[in-house]
């Protein structure tokens, strides 16, 4: 039986009290934490699979792999 892999961004913030949170933005609500960056890894992955199970295909788009995406942190001064 063939399986497809798909492949979307994580985006993982640390918090101030530890942990880690995790969130997919192109899965809209799709979002996980953990103590630690490979517990939240783990997490994220079962958040993945379960909504991918639930969501109606016509709403996730299976072959999407974004190749041009990219996150860079950016930093601005406020008074």
């Amino acid at each position: 039986m063939k399986q497809k892999v798909l492949q979307y961004d994580a985006v993982f913030e640390k918090e101030v009290d530890g942990g880690y949170s995790v969130w997919i933005p192109d899965l809209p609500g799709c979002a996980s934490q953990g103590d630690s960056l490979e517990e939240a890894m783990k997490n994220i992955k079962e958040a993945m699979e379960l909504y991918l199970e639930d969501a109606d295909n016509d709403k996730v788009d299976e072959g999407k792999v974004h190749k041009d995406r990219f996150i860079v942190p950016v930093q601005v001064s406020t008074p």
